[in-house]
């Protein structure tokens, strides 16, 4: 590698993974901690193993020029769509999805590196100069006809939380590109034209959420019960939280799917309302540093492929805190670098090298 990507390695975003990594750990932990045997476990260590395997990624990610993501773009896009034809022809089933594709020793779930491929193809597409006068409608035909075969795959395994990812990921990445805003008003009306098709593809459990959104007191023990322990959770965690390993929702079960969408919950009891606020300002922090690297950008690609890699994390934390807290219905989109799961968390930190090899080669020419 050459002595100057070294000297300009980015240990601040590696930091701040570390940070949020090193909180999902503390968090799983704490989520699987059983007072009677007094351990956590498998799922810590493995969260772990995944940690380094998603740091090989990572490092995987900035030992290659960014450029040459030009020429792999499609290629690794039709690999993506392929594993997702898998998916829903053999793929693995749990919990009433059908997402992975077992390896034996991991199950990969192609829809988390699928948001990459997506960032990918759009940098690709939108790297040249935009047009005066921006972006029109019809221009978009050949993004939207690439994009929309992953959404529906993703949605029928069902997996609409990943789906919505990948559609507004795409609005993010089109808006960079340089839509016109009046495009970008008519492609807003068209998405609210099309909702009410949307609703009839919707599985009877995804209805019942949106519904139970709309009016809390539904199903208090069937759809509406993640919701409610969860505010349960959050709320009695107060200012300074109950302590680690002492959060009594967590402890007695009555939190759901705690290690994995809910996880903000269970640090929210914890930690309380100024652990909320730290975790929130360190992921704002994060944010708004990817953000400045895309304005330091040597080239319009470089700035692509970061902002919609910081896309892919920004509505991944605003959907998953807004989904635990009542704010929006339950999709089932994990806390980025915090929630367990192998295949999200190494794809993130592969998006997040991305951002570091883009970062570290603004000072090469």
């Amino acid at each position: 590698m050459d002595r100057r990507l070294v000297s300009h390695f980015d240990w601040v975003l590696l930091l701040f993974s570390l940070a949020l990594a090193g909180v999902g750990v503390m968090t799983i932990y704490s989520a699987n901690y059983n007072v009677v045997t007094g351990h956590a476990g498998i799922l810590p260590v493995r969260q772990t193993m995944w940690l380094g395997l998603g740091f090989i990624a990572m490092m995987a990610a900035i030992s290659f020029d960014y450029h040459y993501i030009d020429r792999i773009a499609f290629p690794f896009f039709g690999i993506m769509l392929v594993l997702l034809i898998i998916v829903d022809l053999v793929g693995h089933s749990g919990g009433g999805s059908q997402r992975w594709i077992n390896l034996g020793f991991f199950r990969l779930q192609p829809s988390e590196p699928a948001k990459i491929a997506i960032v990918f193809v759009m940098a690709k597409y939108f790297q040249q100069d935009e047009p005066p006068k921006g972006y029109y409608l019809r221009d978009l035909w050949i993004p939207a006809l690439l994009v929309g075969p992953l959404v529906f795959l993703t949605l029928i395994q069902p997996d609409l939380g990943t789906a919505i990812i990948l559609g507004i990921v795409f609005v993010s990445m089109v808006l960079m590109g340089g839509l016109r805003l009046r495009s970008f008003s008519y492609l807003v009306l068209a998405g609210l034209a099309v909702l009410p098709l949307g609703w009839r593809f919707l599985r009877p459990y995804q209805q019942n959420r949106v519904l139970t959104f709309l009016d809390p007191d539904r199903d208090p023990l069937g759809a509406g019960y993640h919701v409610i322990q969860s505010k349960i959770a959050i709320g009695s965690g107060q200012i300074f939280g109950k302590g680690f390993l002492h959060g009594t929702q967590n402890r007695l079960d009555f939190l759901p799917a705690q290690h994995t969408d809910f996880i903000f919950a269970v640090f929210s009891e914890e930690w309380g309302f100024l652990g909320c606020v730290a975790l929130l300002l360190l992921y704002f922090a994060f944010i708004a540093y990817c953000l400045r690297i895309v304005q330091r950008a040597k080239d319009r690609f470089g700035a692509l492929l970061v902002f919609g890699m910081t896309a892919i994390i920004f509505w991944h934390v605003v959907i998953n805190i807004a989904m635990v807290c009542g704010v929006l219905p339950v999709v089932g989109v994990p806390l980025p670098m915090v929630s367990y799961g192998g295949s999200a968390l190494a794809s993130m930190m592969f998006a997040i090298g991305i951002i570091m090899n883009v970062s570290m080669r603004r000072y090469v020419f």
